[in-house]
C-alpha cells in the first residue's frame, strides 16, 4: 500500500467533510471516491463501447444472419 498527498481546495473538503461525517475516516471515504469514480468511467466506456457496436450496420447484419441460422436449426 502506498501514501498519495492530496491538495484539496475549499469544494474537496467540504465534500471530504461530507463523506467523514458518519465517523469514517478520511483515507476510507478517499479510497471509496476512487472506486467509484472508477467503476462509473469503467461503465461509460462499456456503454460507449456498446452502443458504437450497436450502431454499427455490419454487425446488425452479422447478427440477423446468425439468428436466422439459429432459427432455421431451431425449426429441426
Amino acid at each position: 500500500m502506498r501514501t498519495i498527498t492530496l491538495r484539496a481546495d475549499r469544494e474537496v473538503e467540504q465534500a471530504l467533510a461530507a463523506l467523514t461525517e458518519d465517523g469514517r475516516s478520511q483515507s476510507a471515504a478517499i479510497r471509496d471516491a476512487i472506486l467509484a469514480a472508477y467503476r462509473a468511467q469503467r461503465a461509460a466506456r462499456l456503454r460507449a463501447e456498446a452502443n458504437a457496436i450497436a450502431g454499427d450496420p455490419e454487425d446488425r447484419a452479422e447478427v440477423r444472419r446468425v439468428q436466422a441460422e439459429m432459427e432455421a436449426v431451431r425449426a429441426w
